[in-house]
Protein backbone atom coordinates (compact mmCIF):
# COMPACT_ATOMS: atom_id res chain seq x y z
CA UNK A 1 0.00 0.00 0.00
CA UNK A 2 1.55 3.46 -1.08
CA UNK A 3 1.53 5.82 1.99
CA UNK A 4 1.54 9.57 1.67
CA UNK A 5 4.83 10.87 1.04
CA UNK A 6 6.84 14.69 1.80
CA UNK A 7 6.75 16.82 -0.85
CA UNK A 8 10.06 17.70 -1.17
CA UNK A 9 11.21 19.26 1.90
CA UNK A 10 8.41 20.96 2.98
CA UNK A 11 5.23 19.87 5.32
CA UNK A 12 2.57 18.72 2.81
CA UNK A 13 2.55 15.15 2.15
CA UNK A 14 0.70 14.34 -0.92
CA UNK A 15 -0.33 10.49 -2.33
CA UNK A 16 1.76 8.43 -4.72
CA UNK A 17 -0.67 10.15 -7.58
CA UNK A 18 -2.92 13.36 -7.77
CA UNK A 19 -5.50 14.29 -10.27
CA UNK A 20 -4.12 15.60 -13.09
CA UNK A 21 -7.04 17.98 -14.98
CA UNK A 22 -5.76 19.49 -18.02
CA UNK A 23 -8.31 17.79 -19.61
CA UNK A 24 -11.30 19.84 -17.99
CA UNK A 25 -10.18 23.00 -20.16
CA UNK A 26 -14.06 23.38 -21.25
CA UNK A 27 -17.46 22.44 -20.40
CA UNK A 28 -19.16 24.09 -23.16
CA UNK A 29 -20.75 21.33 -25.71
CA UNK A 30 -19.87 23.70 -28.26
CA UNK A 31 -16.31 24.21 -28.06
CA UNK A 32 -13.59 21.55 -28.83
CA UNK A 33 -10.16 21.54 -27.31
CA UNK A 34 -7.68 18.81 -27.20
CA UNK A 35 -10.03 16.61 -24.99
CA UNK A 36 -13.30 17.34 -26.16
CA UNK A 37 -15.91 18.42 -23.15
CA UNK A 38 -16.79 17.53 -20.09
CA UNK A 39 -20.10 17.87 -17.78
CA UNK A 40 -19.86 18.97 -14.60
CA UNK A 41 -21.51 16.12 -13.01
CA UNK A 42 -18.75 13.72 -14.53
CA UNK A 43 -16.00 15.49 -13.07
CA UNK A 44 -17.85 15.87 -9.84
CA UNK A 45 -17.95 11.93 -9.65
CA UNK A 46 -14.19 12.08 -10.73
CA UNK A 47 -13.18 14.06 -8.49
CA UNK A 48 -15.49 12.62 -5.83
CA UNK A 49 -13.92 9.17 -6.40
CA UNK A 50 -10.25 9.78 -6.53
CA UNK A 51 -10.70 11.54 -3.55
CA UNK A 52 -12.82 9.16 -1.07
CA UNK A 53 -10.19 6.24 -2.37
CA UNK A 54 -6.40 7.32 -2.19
CA UNK A 55 -5.81 10.54 -3.50
CA UNK A 56 -5.28 13.64 -1.75
CA UNK A 57 -4.36 16.30 -3.94
CA UNK A 58 -5.13 18.12 -7.47
CA UNK A 59 -3.09 19.41 -10.16
CA UNK A 60 -4.30 22.29 -12.43
CA UNK A 61 -3.26 25.21 -14.21
CA UNK A 62 -4.37 28.80 -15.04
CA UNK A 63 -3.71 28.11 -18.79
CA UNK A 64 -6.00 25.12 -18.75
CA UNK A 65 -8.84 26.92 -20.46
CA UNK A 66 -7.95 30.13 -19.03
CA UNK A 67 -9.31 28.81 -15.69
CA UNK A 68 -12.05 26.77 -16.63
CA UNK A 69 -10.19 23.65 -14.68
CA UNK A 70 -9.70 25.63 -11.97
CA UNK A 71 -13.21 26.72 -11.31
CA UNK A 72 -14.42 23.22 -12.46
CA UNK A 73 -12.35 21.99 -8.90
CA UNK A 74 -13.34 24.56 -7.25
CA UNK A 75 -17.27 23.87 -7.98
CA UNK A 76 -16.66 20.52 -7.50
CA UNK A 77 -14.81 20.37 -3.84
CA UNK A 78 -16.77 22.76 -2.55
CA UNK A 79 -20.15 20.74 -3.44
CA UNK A 80 -18.16 18.27 -1.63
CA UNK A 81 -17.10 20.21 1.35
CA UNK A 82 -21.32 21.11 1.95
CA UNK A 83 -22.55 17.32 1.20
CA UNK A 84 -19.74 16.13 3.87
CA UNK A 85 -18.66 13.51 1.14
CA UNK A 86 -14.86 14.07 2.09
CA UNK A 87 -12.95 13.27 5.47
CA UNK A 88 -10.33 16.17 4.92
CA UNK A 89 -9.52 18.89 2.37
CA UNK A 90 -8.00 17.91 -0.98
CA UNK A 91 -4.69 19.95 -1.20
CA UNK A 92 -4.50 21.75 -4.59
CA UNK A 93 -1.62 22.45 -6.63
CA UNK A 94 -1.75 24.74 -9.75
CA UNK A 95 0.78 26.85 -11.67
CA UNK A 96 1.54 30.66 -12.91
CA UNK A 97 1.92 30.54 -17.12
CA UNK A 98 4.80 32.85 -18.12
CA UNK A 99 4.77 32.98 -21.79
CA UNK A 100 5.56 36.70 -22.76
CA UNK A 101 4.13 37.88 -19.30
CA UNK A 102 6.24 39.89 -16.83
CA UNK A 103 7.12 38.81 -13.43
CA UNK A 104 4.47 40.90 -11.69
CA UNK A 105 1.65 39.24 -13.18
CA UNK A 106 2.20 36.47 -10.89
CA UNK A 107 0.96 38.51 -7.82
CA UNK A 108 -1.44 40.92 -10.26
CA UNK A 109 -3.53 37.53 -11.32
CA UNK A 110 -2.83 35.38 -7.87
CA UNK A 111 -6.45 36.45 -6.54
CA UNK A 112 -8.36 35.18 -9.89
CA UNK A 113 -6.44 32.09 -9.18
CA UNK A 114 -7.90 32.00 -5.41
CA UNK A 115 -11.23 32.62 -6.60
CA UNK A 116 -11.59 30.28 -9.30
CA UNK A 117 -10.07 27.43 -7.25
CA UNK A 118 -12.64 28.87 -4.04
CA UNK A 119 -9.87 28.71 -1.91
CA UNK A 120 -7.68 31.23 0.43
CA UNK A 121 -4.30 29.48 0.12
CA UNK A 122 -3.01 27.30 -3.20
CA UNK A 123 -0.73 24.51 -1.45
CA UNK A 124 1.65 24.60 -4.16
CA UNK A 125 1.86 27.33 -6.78
CA UNK A 126 4.61 26.19 -9.48
CA UNK A 127 6.16 28.30 -12.42
CA UNK A 128 4.69 26.69 -15.69
CA UNK A 129 7.64 26.94 -17.62
CA UNK A 130 11.24 28.48 -18.20
CA UNK A 131 10.10 31.53 -20.37
CA UNK A 132 9.19 34.71 -19.14
CA UNK A 133 9.80 38.45 -19.98
CA UNK A 134 11.30 38.74 -16.52
CA UNK A 135 14.39 36.87 -15.06
CA UNK A 136 13.93 33.98 -12.98
CA UNK A 137 14.80 36.06 -9.67
CA UNK A 138 11.97 38.49 -10.49
CA UNK A 139 9.58 35.61 -10.49
CA UNK A 140 10.89 34.09 -7.23
CA UNK A 141 10.90 36.54 -5.62
CA UNK A 142 7.06 37.21 -6.91
CA UNK A 143 6.67 33.67 -5.75
CA UNK A 144 7.91 34.75 -2.49
CA UNK A 145 5.64 37.88 -1.82
CA UNK A 146 2.42 36.11 -2.11
CA UNK A 147 4.02 32.93 0.00
CA UNK A 148 4.57 35.80 2.82
CA UNK A 149 0.87 36.95 2.65
CA UNK A 150 -0.68 32.99 2.75
CA UNK A 151 -1.89 33.04 -0.64
CA UNK A 152 0.58 30.00 -1.49
CA UNK A 153 2.10 27.88 0.59
CA UNK A 154 4.95 25.89 -1.27
CA UNK A 155 6.46 26.71 -4.57
CA UNK A 156 7.34 24.68 -7.48
CA UNK A 157 8.06 24.84 -10.98
CA UNK A 158 7.64 22.76 -14.15
CA UNK A 159 9.45 21.80 -17.48
CA UNK A 160 12.89 23.41 -16.31
CA UNK A 161 15.72 21.77 -16.53
CA UNK A 162 18.60 20.38 -14.35
CA UNK A 163 20.33 23.49 -14.24
CA UNK A 164 17.27 25.51 -14.27
CA UNK A 165 15.61 23.91 -11.40
CA UNK A 166 18.45 24.13 -9.28
CA UNK A 167 18.92 27.75 -10.02
CA UNK A 168 15.55 27.78 -8.54
CA UNK A 169 16.43 26.18 -5.72
CA UNK A 170 19.46 28.20 -4.96
CA UNK A 171 17.39 31.25 -5.06
CA UNK A 172 14.50 30.00 -2.91
CA UNK A 173 17.32 29.64 0.01
CA UNK A 174 18.10 32.84 0.25
CA UNK A 175 14.82 33.51 1.33
CA UNK A 176 14.33 30.53 3.67
CA UNK A 177 12.50 28.23 1.28
CA UNK A 178 13.17 25.42 -0.93
CA UNK A 179 12.26 24.35 -4.34
CA UNK A 180 9.05 21.49 -3.61
CA UNK A 181 8.83 20.31 -7.26
CA UNK A 182 9.60 19.95 -10.69
CA UNK A 183 6.86 18.83 -13.09
CA UNK A 184 8.25 17.30 -16.07
CA UNK A 185 6.90 14.93 -18.88
CA UNK A 186 8.14 10.89 -17.40
CA UNK A 187 6.89 7.73 -18.28
CA UNK A 188 8.01 4.51 -19.19
CA UNK A 189 8.26 5.60 -22.91
CA UNK A 190 9.13 9.04 -22.24
CA UNK A 191 12.59 8.58 -19.66
CA UNK A 192 14.14 11.68 -20.38
CA UNK A 193 14.67 13.00 -16.65
CA UNK A 194 16.84 10.25 -15.98
CA UNK A 195 18.95 11.20 -19.02
CA UNK A 196 19.28 14.79 -19.02
CA UNK A 197 20.28 14.99 -15.33
CA UNK A 198 17.08 16.09 -13.64
CA UNK A 199 16.10 13.26 -11.64
CA UNK A 200 19.55 12.99 -9.86
CA UNK A 201 19.71 16.65 -9.27
CA UNK A 202 16.43 16.00 -7.83
CA UNK A 203 17.92 13.18 -5.50
CA UNK A 204 20.53 14.88 -4.55
CA UNK A 205 18.60 18.13 -3.73
CA UNK A 206 15.34 16.91 -2.32
CA UNK A 207 12.88 17.88 -5.02
CA UNK A 208 10.41 16.18 -5.69
CA UNK A 209 9.39 15.31 -9.52
CA UNK A 210 6.00 15.42 -10.67
CA UNK A 211 5.09 13.26 -13.85
CA UNK A 212 2.62 14.36 -16.33
CA UNK A 213 1.47 12.31 -19.15
CA UNK A 214 2.43 9.58 -17.37
CA UNK A 215 0.36 7.42 -19.46
CA UNK A 216 1.95 8.55 -23.06
CA UNK A 217 -1.73 10.15 -23.55
CA UNK A 218 -3.15 6.29 -23.72
CA UNK A 219 -0.41 4.67 -25.12
CA UNK A 220 0.48 3.23 -21.95
CA UNK A 221 -3.09 1.73 -21.59
CA UNK A 222 -2.90 -0.48 -24.19
CA UNK A 223 -6.15 0.64 -25.79
CA UNK A 224 -4.21 1.69 -29.07
CA UNK A 225 -2.05 -1.76 -29.19
CA UNK A 226 -5.61 -3.67 -28.73
CA UNK A 227 -7.90 -1.53 -30.88
CA UNK A 228 -5.66 0.60 -33.59
CA UNK A 229 -8.61 1.86 -35.18
CA UNK A 230 -8.83 4.13 -32.16
CA UNK A 231 -6.14 5.91 -32.99
CA UNK A 232 -8.47 7.71 -36.52
CA UNK A 233 -10.75 9.74 -33.63
CA UNK A 234 -7.52 11.38 -31.87
CA UNK A 235 -7.15 14.72 -32.73
CA UNK A 236 -4.11 15.64 -35.37
CA UNK A 237 -2.44 17.87 -31.85
CA UNK A 238 -2.45 15.03 -29.55
CA UNK A 239 -1.00 12.67 -31.81
CA UNK A 240 1.71 14.74 -32.61
CA UNK A 241 2.56 15.60 -28.82
CA UNK A 242 2.68 11.70 -28.07
CA UNK A 243 4.02 10.29 -31.55
CA UNK A 244 0.03 8.56 -31.57
CA UNK A 245 1.34 6.42 -34.67
CA UNK A 246 0.74 3.13 -35.93
CA UNK A 247 4.77 3.46 -36.30
CA UNK A 248 4.64 4.04 -32.43
CA UNK A 249 2.59 0.99 -31.83
CA UNK A 250 4.77 -1.31 -33.73
CA UNK A 251 8.13 0.06 -32.10
CA UNK A 252 6.50 -0.21 -28.49
CA UNK A 253 5.16 -3.67 -29.08
CA UNK A 254 7.16 -5.34 -26.62
CA UNK A 255 6.76 -2.78 -23.90
CA UNK A 256 2.92 -3.83 -24.19
CA UNK A 257 3.31 -7.53 -24.21
CA UNK A 258 5.32 -7.22 -21.07
CA UNK A 259 2.87 -5.03 -19.68
CA UNK A 260 0.22 -6.73 -20.44
CA UNK A 261 1.99 -10.22 -18.79
CA UNK A 262 2.40 -8.39 -15.88
CA UNK A 263 -0.79 -6.87 -15.70
CA UNK A 264 -2.45 -10.47 -15.59
CA UNK A 265 0.05 -11.43 -12.59
CA UNK A 266 -0.87 -9.30 -10.44
CA UNK A 267 -5.21 -9.05 -11.78
CA UNK A 268 -4.30 -5.35 -12.35
CA UNK A 269 -4.71 -3.25 -15.54
CA UNK A 270 -1.98 -2.20 -17.88
CA UNK A 271 -1.89 1.45 -16.97
CA UNK A 272 -2.26 0.72 -13.40
CA UNK A 273 0.84 -1.17 -13.82
CA UNK A 274 2.83 1.59 -15.95
CA UNK A 275 1.69 3.84 -13.30
CA UNK A 276 3.24 1.88 -10.52
CA UNK A 277 6.24 1.59 -12.41
CA UNK A 278 6.07 5.44 -12.65
CA UNK A 279 5.86 5.83 -8.65
CA UNK A 280 7.99 3.23 -7.26
CA UNK A 281 11.11 2.34 -9.75
CA UNK A 282 12.58 5.99 -8.08
CA UNK A 283 11.76 5.07 -4.47
CA UNK A 284 9.28 8.31 -3.14
CA UNK A 285 11.15 10.88 -5.70
CA UNK A 286 8.21 10.93 -8.43
CA UNK A 287 4.73 11.36 -7.80
CA UNK A 288 2.30 11.25 -10.91
CA UNK A 289 -0.38 13.00 -11.94
CA UNK A 290 -2.56 10.57 -14.38
CA UNK A 291 -6.01 12.15 -15.80
CA UNK A 292 -9.50 10.87 -16.05
CA UNK A 293 -12.27 11.95 -18.54
CA UNK A 294 -14.51 9.34 -17.44
CA UNK A 295 -15.21 7.59 -13.60
CA UNK A 296 -13.62 3.65 -15.14
CA UNK A 297 -10.72 5.77 -15.95
CA UNK A 298 -10.03 7.42 -12.30
CA UNK A 299 -11.14 3.81 -10.62
CA UNK A 300 -8.57 2.55 -12.23
CA UNK A 301 -5.73 5.46 -10.91
CA UNK A 302 -7.03 4.74 -7.69
CA UNK A 303 -6.51 1.00 -7.80
CA UNK A 304 -2.93 1.45 -8.91
CA UNK A 305 -2.07 3.09 -5.21
CA UNK A 306 -2.85 -0.48 -3.78
CA UNK A 307 -0.44 -2.87 -4.87
CA UNK A 308 3.88 -2.41 -5.46
CA UNK A 309 5.38 -3.58 -8.43
CA UNK A 310 7.97 -6.21 -7.56
CA UNK A 311 11.81 -4.92 -7.95
CA UNK A 312 12.08 -7.82 -10.49
CA UNK A 313 9.12 -6.57 -12.81
CA UNK A 314 10.40 -3.13 -12.14
CA UNK A 315 13.49 -4.35 -13.77
CA UNK A 316 12.21 -5.74 -16.21
CA UNK A 317 10.08 -2.87 -17.36
CA UNK A 318 13.25 -0.98 -16.98
CA UNK A 319 15.24 -3.22 -19.58
CA UNK A 320 12.65 -3.37 -22.35
CA UNK A 321 11.67 0.18 -22.31
CA UNK A 322 15.20 1.40 -22.68
CA UNK A 323 15.95 -0.86 -25.44
CA UNK A 324 13.10 -0.57 -27.61
CA UNK A 325 14.07 -0.15 -31.43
Amino acid sequence: MNQLRRLGQTDLYLSPLGLGTWQYSTKDTNKNSMWGSTETETVYEIIKYSLQHGMNWIDTAEIYGNGTSEAFIGEVTQRLKHERMLATQPLIASKWFPLARSASSIKNTIDERLTYLQVPTIDLYQIHQPTSRSPLRKQIEAMVSIAEKNKIKQIGVSNFSAKQMIKAHQLLKEYGMTLASNQVKYNLLHRNPEKNGTLDAAKELGITIIAYSPLQQGLLTGRFHEHPEALAKISRFRKLQSSLTSRTLKKTEPLYKELKRIALNYDKSISQIALNWLINAQGDTVLAIPGASKLQQAQENVGTLNFELSRKDIARLNDISQNLK
